[in-house]
């Protein structure tokens, strides 16, 4: 087995081969999570209201998430990192709003969570661009948070101190950038603030249009769709990545395209909160920025992200092969289309530099049922629609290989502390 990537690599552009015979594609880039969520991933699937929603999960959540301790987000934090490593995600955005002790007190260090977060992502070796939270309102009409929001919260200068810090820690495989949890949670004014404090470069995520009831509140309090206030109010651009955006009129589809900015779709998150549908084929022809996220970790696999997105449009269309960019420089082939969409987005929302990603890259499982009689024309495409089998045999991040034979190099040690850390949280 090679310990460094062969040459044989699927670009946007095609396979670019060599007599090695090896198949390689870009690792993806996971544009959203929440590490702390993968704990209670296949918990909340019991109904507590016959019109459980989004909103009924929330207070699970809540629950959950008042457990945690810095020493158990890190071992939650890595056990998901392996398990993004292994199934081809090679970036993280990790979005962090588990920021305090449970009654909202800081701790010593400030900052104990965030380094909890990178010393997971350090000790498994997956790339990182860590997104601490801007969380001050519990609602539109800026309520105070809840009890149970009171550990994610901040006031402007608290945060900006909490950014400066972390951008201290910066380095090859580590960005810092800034995240607005929500127009619901961060009022105008900060918002203004905190962007104008920025890096010229930063990058900027942000919930938006998750649920019908946000759009209806947002329109409610400040006479407008959460999309299209957002443009008249932000100098949103290809510095910025909207998480979700599944609400949308055709006003905004438009308009978001036009911005330059990513949308970050997780299907999977989606599809098991009963959030609704992006919509896909018109954001595509609109020549709009897109990626996938894997955001509360009930899957944990870009095949499955990538493959029920273009599956969800399908069932809402009745047709096949939705996501197709055909053209010039377009592909009739569903499989590389999507490809294509993670990897040109990818630069735009991690902040790394595209030349500095080209060292993250996926070997697939050549040898694999799935791939037999394979070639360059329906490789991509067998990968993401021939099963459940994960194809992806070794994973290289800025060169270095973390996965071999399909396994995260520290996948057991960092398995055992998982389950630990586990019974403990769950232990009444």
């Amino acid at each position: 087995m090679n310990a460094t990537a062969p040459n044989s690599v699927w670009t946007p552009q095609g396979w670019r081969g060599d007599a090695s015979g090896e198949r390689i594609v870009p690792g993806i880039a996971n544009l959203h999570s929440h590490a702390f969520q993968r704990a209670m991933a296949g918990m909340a699937e019991r109904q507590t209201n016959p019109a459980d929603s989004f909103w009924t999960w929330r207070e699970t959540m809540y629950r959950f998430a008042a457990r945690f301790t810095p020493e158990a987000l890190y071992a939650v934090a890595a056990q998901l990192y392996v398990e993004m490593l292994e199934a081809g995600y090679t970036s993280v955005c990790e979005f962090h709003y588990l920021h305090h002790a449970p009654d909202g007190r800081p701790y010593a260090d400030p900052a104990a969570m965030s380094r909890a977060l990178i010393a997971a992502a350090r000790d498994t070796g997956i790339r990182m661009t860590l997104l601490p939270v801007l969380y001050m309102t519990g609602g539109f009409d800026e309520r105070p948070l809840g009890e149970r929001q009171r550990r994610f919260g901040h006031e402007v200068d608290a945060y900006l101190r909490l950014l400066d810090t972390l951008r201290a820690e910066q380095d090859a495989t580590l960005r810092v950038g800034c995240c607005l949890h929500s127009l619901r949670a961060v009022p105008p004014a900060p918002m203004r603030e905190v962007l104008a404090a920025l890096p010229g470069d930063s990058r900027v995520h942000v919930h938006i249009a998750e649920q019908v009831a946000e759009v209806e509140d947002c329109v409610a309090v400040r006479g407008a769709r959460p999309v299209h206030w957002l443009l008249d109010n932000a100098a949103v651009d290809e510095r910025w990545t909207l998480v979700h955006a599944t609400h949308l009129d055709d006003g905004e589809v438009q308009d978001i395209a036009g911005s330059g900015a990513t949308v970050a779709i997780c299907t999977t998150t989606e599809a098991n909160l009963g959030d609704g549908l992006f919509p896909l084929r018109d954001y595509l022809d609109a020549g709009g920025h897109w990626g996938v996220g894997s955001d509360s970790h009930i899957s944990v696999s870009p095949v499955e992200e990538l493959r029920w997105l273009e599956y969800g449009q399908r069932l809402i269309t009745r047709r096949r092969n939705i996501a197709v960019s055909v053209g010039a420089d377009g592909s009739d082939s569903v499989g590389e289309t999507l490809l294509r969409g993670v990897a040109a987005s990818a630069a735009r929302s991690t902040g790394f530099a595209a030349a500095e990603l080209a060292g993250d890259t996926l070997v697939l499982d050549r040898d694999a049922p799935a791939f037999a009689g394979a070639t360059d024309g329906d490789y991509v495409d067998r990968w993401l629609f021939s099963g459940n089998r994960n194809l992806v045999r070794e994973v290289f991040v800025a060169g270095e290989r973390v996965v071999a034979d399909g396994r995260h190099r520290d996948a057991e040690a960092i398995a055992r502390r998982y389950g630990e850390t586990l019974r403990a949280l769950l232990a009444d």
